[in-house]
């Protein structure tokens, strides 16, 4: 991101209010948090639909419906069938290099109606797919909108936003993204009962729905103040323009830390070069580890393949369908309860406590299904339900901890001179380890059975240990002087505050 609004130079809190500019805004950036959510939650459902397989996978549907003897958790391990959810994730990694360019050079607006309209026809694609090509070139172009949406819709929220809501606001964007995946949940449970067959045709197709809403409503919307510096405009139109998106005239102590931040920013000619001194190693660290731990705390395995999932362990089409509407509802309400309380508990509280409630469940589920699944038959109706509430409990762990304040912690820790090369890597590697979980999960499922659960708790609890030893808490701090926590901390202060001697004695220049 190039401009983090926070506090001004002095300490005070800018001047403004919550505005009508500020509410359109945010509901822009909800419809870009839903077209992810509702991607994810789609591509899940379509798969575990007989007719969307007969038609595209009819080797999948032929194992499930003749091969008795082949293992309950291979019926689904497909290559083919892997490449229709992932391909989405390797355009929107290849598309948010661009997009980062693009949005700096041409402006939030801009990068915003463009996602919106390659949305539009990747979902038209898919909708009317006759082959495998067709379907998976709407993926991959539904993948390109996501990608600059996940780019420019997040910044055009944060710089747009008043500083004293920027946290709850910040959590609201993955609210959105369970909003849509809970609508996908609910259109898939509606479309497969349609005897006809083309009611996955309807699922994919509705994704236009709210990309044209993002479109239409980001033509109306205004470029962002940052935005309008970056791009050379003249300072007395940004500050017209911030007067009229905080509701004051007294915006003159944002405006100047607008305007010095823009110039901090312009004298940087290489952004990811300089976050690979030693004085932002911790910053660094953050923004590499934190998506790849939410990447392998196994949500996707959720997300992507509930339905997958449910059928695995003995339901049918349309209770495994109904299964996944519970685990995304479930997930929305605990985003929301994660807003409420991310600023009075502090990040490092939830990350913990959601950790530990993630293994517990995750090893439960996966010891019930050694135990009781095998590679034939299926469990019980008792049995299956038990296993739907501890993945409801998994969720729940995962939607106020690991969901929101994976994309939360990242955007608050960079200082303002590496804040758009950190974000750039924080969204590249989420995307990376999205595609890889997205790819090769049905074949893990396939080879590691049950024990699928024990790899991803395993990963749970490095990520909580990471948390409880590595990230300083965070919460309250000024975004200006979030960076001061590294000097403090146990560990980091050995890195930065050898860095900060060496400066101090010339080794660096600011």
């Amino acid at each position: 991101m190039a401009v983090g609004m926070g506090v001004a130079s002095e300490g005070e809190q800018y001047s403004g209010k919550m505005t009508p500019f500020v509410v359109l805004s945010c509901m822009m950036a909800a419809m870009g948090g839903v077209l992810f959510g509702y991607d994810i939650g789609i591509s899940g459902g379509v798969t575990s639909m007989e007719a969307f397989l007969m038609k595209f996978f009819p080797e999948v549907d032929r194992k499930m419906k003749e091969d008795k003897d082949i293992s309950n958790y291979c019926k689904f391990d497909s290559q083919l069938l892997t490449s229709f959810t992932s391909s989405l994730y390797l355009a929107g990694l290849v598309a948010s290099f661009f997009a980062a360019s693009v949005t700096k050079s041409f402006g939030r607006k801009p990068s915003i109606i463009f996602s919106g309209l390659v949305f539009i026809a990747g979902s038209a694609l898919g909708g009317a797919a006759t082959n495998i090509n067709m379907l998976i070139f709407g993926r991959v172009l539904l993948g390109v909108g996501v990608g600059f949406a996940n780019q420019a819709v997040p910044l055009y929220l944060s710089e747009m936003a008043p500083s004293k809501y920027r946290g709850a606001i910040n959590n609201g964007f993955q609210l959105s993204i369970g909003i849509g995946a809970l609508t996908a949940n609910l259109i898939n449970f509606g479309t497969h009962k349609i005897k006809a067959g083309y009611g996955w045709r309807i699922s994919l197709s509705m994704a236009a729905f709210p990309a044209s809403i993002l479109t239409l409503g980001a033509l109306f919307l205004p470029e962002t103040p940052n935005s309008l510096l970056q791009l050379g405009k003249p300072h007395q139109l940004v500050d017209e323009m911030l007067q009229r998106i905080r509701g004051t005239s007294n915006v003159q102590s944002e405006l100047a830390d607008l305007i010095k931040a823009s110039e901090i920013a312009k004298s940087i000619d290489n952004p990811l070069k300089n976050i690979m001194r030693r004085k932002y190693r911790p910053q660094l660290v953050m923004a590499i580890a934190i998506p790849f731990f939410q990447q392998v705390t196994g949500i996707n395995v959720i997300a992507f393949y509930a339905p997958v999932l449910f059928r695995t362990i003995g339901l049918g089409e349309s209770a495994s369908l109904f299964s996944a509407i519970m685990t995304g509802a479930v997930g929305l309400v605990t985003t929301f309860i994660s807003m409420l309380v991310v600023d009075k508990l502090g990040r490092r509280a939830l990350f913990i406590a959601g950790g530990v409630q993630m293994f517990v469940s995750q090893i439960i589920v996966g010891a019930l299904l050694a135990a009781l699944l095998g590679d034939q038959g299926s469990v019980s109706k008792g049995y299956s339900f038990v296993l739907l509430v501890l993945i409801c409990v998994y969720v729940a762990g995962f939607g106020w901890s690991w969901g929101p304040l994976g994309w939360l912690v990242p955007s608050e820790i960079f200082p303002l001179e590496i804040r758009s090369a950190g974000q750039s890597i924080t969204v590249a590697i989420n995307f990376v380890f999205t595609f890889i979980i997205a790819q090769t999960f049905l074949a893990m499922l396939c080879h590691l059975k049950a024990g699928i659960f024990f790899f991803f708790g395993g990963w749970v609890v490095v990520m909580t240990v990471f948390v409880y030893c590595f990230l300083p808490e965070t919460k309250n701090l000024p975004i200006e002087k979030v960076e001061l926590v590294w000097r403090q901390h146990w560990f980091w202060k050995r890195v930065v505050g050898e860095d900060e001697e060496e400066r101090k004695m010339g080794g660096f220049h600011s």
